[in-house]
């Protein structure tokens, strides 16, 4: 059995650092396990220019703990009046790494997204010239549409024209959750690609009614029957280069959690790879993860691999039931849980 693995530094290519106080709270996890992040831009207001970008890149460089080697990829947020010319530049200045495409309405902070993608078609024909990536919340908002069904609808009504119209457009599904989108990914061309998070490896929507309402096990997408799980844990694990590594982790505080109306987000960061190492050991094929976490992400964005290593150590590490920061009170992902691999750096 083995008792350590050592692979190339990963990138966590879908991540929530948020701002103001909480950024500095979390932020710190994240740049611990991985070298880069995808940074997500649904902030209040949303990241839409140039300006916008680079200044929340300083204030998550600004809140790094000292010594910490981290590389913030920041990300435009769609809106339906989104400016070409303003997003190409950014793009070729390398403040942008990417386009976020949120549905309005689809998860937290996203009022301000695409109400309809063919007010796009200028900017999506801008990006497929450029290579600009398109990373996608891809969930129909139709109240008709039932919650666990609107990935797979999303896939069926956008997704498939969106490829079919824009053939060389460079697009990640992001955190899939369905056998439908581990299907469509998987038979895709090169130039479609998907993230996937430890939560929806681990946990079906059982978790979410456990006992009563858990308000710490729901995200959005949200988590759906057993076989969506199994479905996207064997993507993750098959060493196809069309998945990679992508938490989507999204704190909030124990007040915005339980309430009546609790925010979607798992906050995983603290424990990021010790999950996916525990999925990629269940499986048998813990020689698999460095390919998912370290190497098909930068492949798929064109960018260079990590030059350093981190280890994992077959140790048990009982998870915390609350993370604290000042006045910040964040419950993560496994609270209270044992966990089978300890990062070690």
């Amino acid at each position: 059995m083995t008792s350590q693995i050592t692979i190339r530094r990963p990138d966590d290519w879908h991540v929530h650092l948020r701002d103001g106080e909480m950024l500095e709270a979390v932020v710190g996890y994240t740049a611990r396990q991985f070298a880069r992040a995808i940074v997500m831009p649904n902030l209040t207001p949303p990241v839409i220019t140039v300006a916008a970008a680079e200044a929340y890149r300083g204030r998550i460089l600004d809140a790094l703990p000292a010594g910490a080697d981290f590389t913030p990829l920041m990300v435009c947020y769609l809106t339906d009046d989104a400016d070409p010319a303003e997003i190409a530049r950014g793009y070729e200045q390398g403040v942008f790494a990417a386009c976020k495409l949120y549905p309005a309405h689809a998860t937290t902070n996203s009022a301000h997204g695409v109400t309809d993608i063919r007010k796009l078609t200028g900017l999506l024909e801008t990006m497929q010239r450029i290579g600009m990536p398109l990373l996608i919340h891809g969930e129909v908002t139709d109240r008709d549409i039932d919650i666990f069904d609107r990935e797979a609808v999303f896939i069926e009504r956008v997704l498939t024209p969106l490829v079919r119209d824009f053939p060389a457009l460079k697009i990640v599904l992001e955190h899939i959750t369905t056998a439908e989108a581990a299907e469509f990914v998987a038979g895709s061309g090169p130039q479609i690609g998907a993230t996937i998070t430890p939560q929806h490896l681990i946990i079906n929507r059982n978790a979410i009614f456990d006992g009563g309402i858990r308000p710490h096990a729901y995200c959005l997408p949200v988590a759906k029957r057993e076989r969506h799980r199994l479905a996207v844990r064997k993507a993750a694990v098959s060493g196809s280069p069309k998945f990679f590594l992508g938490t989507d982790s999204a704190p909030h505080g124990i007040g915005r959690k339980e309430a009546a109306c609790g925010c979607a987000g798992i906050f995983n960061a603290p424990y990021a790879m010790e999950s996916y190492a525990q999925v990629f050991d269940e499986e048998g094929v813990l020689d698999r993860l460095e390919g998912f976490a370290s190497e098909h992400g930068p492949n798929f964005y064109g960018l260079p691999l990590n030059e350093g290593t981190v280890t994992l150590k077959r140790e048990d590490v009982t998870v915390e039931d609350v993370v604290t920061h000042g006045d910040i009170r964040v419950v993560p992902f496994h609270a209270g849980e044992t966990m089978r691999w300890r990062f070690v750096g």
